[in-house]
C-alpha cells in the first residue's frame, strides 16, 4: 500500500521537527495539544491521500502542519500578534521563518537537548526524547529500553509534568553543561538507529526509515562545530558500517538474512568509505566511548572478504573492552557468539549461564537463540531445538520468527 508507506516514512522524517516547532511556539504547558496536533495532520494525511499521494508531500505536510498551528492559537486563546512576531532569543522570528531548515534543526536540537535535561529523572529522559524526536510508540520504548510499556507510560507522564512543574526551558545547555547533556543525546539517537537497524516491530525486521533518522539526526549534530566531539564521530561512523548492509540483511520475501550468509558485493561500499573516515575523524579527539569500540567491531566485519576470514580474535578483544565499560546482557550474548566461532563453547556457556534471559525483556528469544548455538556446537542437537523452541515462542517479529523456525526445521532432519 504505497500511500501508506508514505505518510510511515513522512511520520519518521516529520514528526520530531513538527513537534519541536509547536513547542517552540506554544511551550511545553501544551504540549498534549502539540501532539495531538501533529497526529491530526497524519490522520488527515492517511485519509486524504488514499485516492492520490501529493506530488511533494513533505510540502503537503509541512503547509497542513502550519495551517494547524493557527488552529491551535485559536483554541488556546494565544495574542493573534504572535502569529507575526516570536519572541526567543536576541531577536524575534517570524511564524514564516520558523518552518525553514535551518530554524526548524535549530528547534530540533532545542528539542532534544531539552528532553535531555539534567533536572529530568535519568530514565524519563531517554523515554521521553525517544517519544518526541523519534515518534516512538510506548511499544517500540519499551522494546528499545527492555522495559514493561506500563514503566514507559509512567516514564513519559513524569518527564512532561516534570518539564512544566520546573519551567524548563526550550533551549540550548550552558557551554559547561554542553558535553554531559550530549552524551545522552548521543544515546537516544543510537536506541532509534538501533530500533531501524534489528527491529521488534511484528512484521519488519528492518526499518530504513528509521535508520535513516538516526543518520540525520546524528549529521545534524556534526554540522555544529561546539557538538563534534569523538564519540558523535565513533556513532555515525557506526551507525554507516550497520547502514552498508541494510540491503542484504533480508531477501526478497523479506526472509531474515544472517551475517554469514550475506551477499558481501552487495554491501554498500561508500557508506563503508564513510564510516572509515568518520572513524578516524573521532580519534582527533580526546573524548573515548563505547560507541569506538562497537565501530571497531562493525569495521572488523565490514572489512573481512567472506565470513570465515573475520577476524573473531581481535573482535572478542574488542568485546572485551566494551564489556569492561558497560556490562549487559546484549555484549554479554554478542561475546558468547564470538566464543562459539572461535571453538570455544565451554567459554561461552560459561557466558550464558551468568545471564537472566528476563533482563532482555521483549528481546529474550535472542538469550535463547544464543543457546541453541552453544548446543549446536557441542552436537547436542535435541538440546538446541528446544532451546529454538523457546526462543519461537518469545519472538514478537514474524521475520525473526520464520528464520527460527527454518533454523529448528533444519536441525529437525539431522
Amino acid at each position: 500500500m504505497q500511500e501508506q508507506q508514505v505518510i510511515d516514512h513522512l511520520f519518521r522524517h516529520q514528526y520530531g521537527k513538527m513537534v519541536s516547532i509547536l513547542t517552540r511556539i506554544f511551550g511545553f504547558k501544551n504540549f498534549e495539544l502539540i501532539e495531538d496536533a501533529v497526529q491530526d495532520t497524519f490522520a488527515k494525511a492517511t485519509v486524504q491521500w488514499r485516492t492520490k499521494i501529493p506530488e511533494n508531500p513533505e510540502a503537503w505536510f509541512t503547509t497542513a502542519s502550519k495551517n494547524r498551528v493557527i488552529d491551535l492559537l485559536r483554541k488556546i486563546d494565544a495574542d493573534k500578534n504572535r502569529i507575526e512576531k516570536l519572541n526567543y532569543s536576541a531577536s524575534a522570528i517570524s511564524f514564516t521563518n520558523l518552518f525553514e531548515k535551518e530554524e526548524i534543526q535549530d528547534s530540533e536540537l532545542r528539542m532534544i537537548f531539552t528532553a535531555c535535561h539534567p533536572e529530568l529523572n535519568a530514565n524519563d529522559q531517554i523515554a521521553f526524547a525517544l517519544k518526541t524526536i523519534g515518534g516512538f510508540s510506548t511499544s517500540e520504548i519499551a522494546a528499545a529500553l527492555l522495559i514493561k510499556p506500563e514503566t514507559v507510560k509512567k516514564r513519559l507522564t513524569r518527564a512532561k509534568k516534570t518539564i512544566v512543574d520546573r519551567n524548563i526551558d526550550f533551549r540550548f545547555p550552558s557551554k559547561d553543561r554542553l558535553q554531559e547533556r550530549l552524551y545522552i543525546v548521543l544515546e537516544v539517537i543510537y536506541l532509534i538507529f538501533n530500533e531501524g537497524f534489528h527491529s521488534n516491530h511484528k512484521k519488519l525486521l528492518v526499518r530504513k526509515e528509521l535508520c535513516g533518522e538516526g543518520l540525520r539526526l546524528t549529521k545534524m549534530i556534526l554540522s555544529k562545530q561546539e557538538l563534534r566531539c569523538g564519540a558523535s564521530y565513533a556513532l555515525f561512523s557506526l551507525m554507516c558500517f550497520h547502514s552498508s548492509r541494510l540491503e542484504t540483511k533480508i531477501d526478497s520475501d523479506f526472509n531474515s538474512i544472517n551475517l554469514k550468509n550475506q551477499d558481501r558485493t552487495k554491501w554498500y561500499f561508500p557508506l563503508i568509505n564513510l564510516g572509515y573516515n568518520a572513524l578516524e575523524k573521532a580519534e582527533d579527539y580526546l573524548d573515548f566511548s563505547a560507541y569506538h569500540l562497537e565501530a571497531a567491531i562493525a569495521a572488523e566485519h565490514v572489512k573481512a572478504k567472506t565470513f570465515e576470514e573475520t577476524n573473531w580474535e581481535k573482535i572478542l578483544e574488542l568485546y572485551s573492552q566494551l564489556q569492561e565499560n558497560d556490562k549487559n546482557a546484549v555484549i554479554s550474548l554478542s561475546m558468547a557468539i564470538v566464543f562459539i566461532q572461535l571453538q570455544q563453547p565451554e567459554k561461552a556457556l560459561e557466558i550464558l549461564e551468568e545471564v537472566c534471559p528476563s533482563i532482555l525483556g521483549q528481546r529474550s528469544y535472542l538469550y535463547y537463540g544464543v543457546k541453541a548455538k552453544y548446543y549446536q556446537s557441542t552436537g547436542d542437537i535435541g538440546a538446541a531445538i528446544n532451546s529454538l523452541n523457546t526462543a519461537i515462542t518469545k519472538v514478537a517479529n514474524q521475520v525473526e520468527k520464520a528464520y527460527l523456525i527454518k533454523k529448528r526445521d533444519v536441525l529437525l532432519t539431522l
